[in-house]
């Protein structure tokens, strides 16, 4: 069977009540298996983690995304991350069967979908993105560019929805697309200080010279009294976890700062897990050949 993920990101992390009814309607969705379920209230943010047949992908997240628009009121929505509407975020990831343009595909038909039949506004971004501009989610959307402010410019011709209309209703608008697999990784440091938090996401981030396939964000955690660094890494082989993590630590013993916890939101592979066993253990040599379960079930 062809499959693909989907990860809706959609803007609610603290009701947990109101999030389970928008995934009860994508496990609805005949082949949908659901993964993960993750929940940030200082984020005020869920992250929904399924896979499900090619045939049902664009079905499965539209339930979720039609969900959403009556359950979410963007008015009355804020938060630590940005966001432009009650579904944030739906990227579609080739999983089995599939390539990235299958999933491509999938981005330009749920677009569609939701533009004309809950008059959403709709950008395409990643490898769905129809400009250059559009291709990189921060360059659509980030900490000084969200709801509010698109509230006011989707009326002009940059800021155009590729589906729907250029006006925004309570649900706001949609950023859907198309991308290889992303692991989600923060970083807490023992301080409350924002603008140093600013300061090592620069460095870390690809697009002002910091780890290649890196995107962060600085955040506070009101209530852990932390600075988190909020990291998406976009190609775990390439700039792997453990190199993220000691680049955030180099950086914050700069100005006399600690780590206080690292953490994964979703799902991660298991050889992202392997190669930082193998790097902090060097466990040079090691194949995940050698793990238990792989041998026990197969990959």
């Amino acid at each position: 069977m062809k499959t693909v993920e989907c990860v809706p990101n959609f803007s609610e992390g603290k009701n947990r009540a109101l999030v389970d009814q928008i995934v009860s309607e994508i496990t609805k969705v005949d082949t949908v298996k659901l993964l993960d379920v993750e929940l940030d209230p200082n984020h005020n943010r869920s992250v929904v983690s399924f896979v499900v047949s090619y045939e049902n992908a664009v079905k499965a997240a539209f339930a979720g995304i039609r969900k959403a628009s009556e359950l979410i009121d963007m008015t009355k929505h804020s938060g630590e991350h940005p966001r432009f509407g009650a579904s944030d975020v739906i990227p579609f990831i080739p999983i089995s069967g599939t390539t990235l343009e299958d999933c491509v595909k999938l981005a330009l038909d749920l677009g569609k979908m939701v533009g004309e039949q809950l008059n959403i506004p709709v950008y395409l971004y990643g490898s769905a993105a129809r400009s250059e501009a559009r291709r990189n989610l921060e360059d659509i959307r980030n900490k000084s560019f969200q709801y509010e402010q698109l509230s006011v410019a989707i009326s002009s011709e940059e800021w155009k929805p590729d589906f729907g209309p250029s006006k925004m209703g309570t649900a706001g608008a949609s950023i859907i697309g198309a991308r290889d697999f992303l692991i989600a990784y923060n970083v807490n440091l023992n301080s409350r200080d924002i603008s140093v938090g600013k300061k090592i996401a620069r460095a870390l981030r690809a697009r002002d010279g910091g780890l290649t396939f890196v995107k962060a964000l600085a955040f506070n955690l009101e209530d852990k009294g932390m600075v988190q660094i909020s990291m998406n890494l976009t190609s775990f082989r390439k700039t792997p976890i453990y190199r993220a993590f000691e680049m955030v630590k180099l950086e914050a013993s700069r100005y006399g700062i600690s780590v206080a916890e690292s953490e994964i939101v979703g799902l991660v592979p298991m050889d992202a897990i392997t190669e930082t066993a193998q790097f902090y253990l060097q466990l040079n040599g090691f194949s995940t050949a050698q793990i238990f379960e792989k041998k026990m079930w197969g990959d």
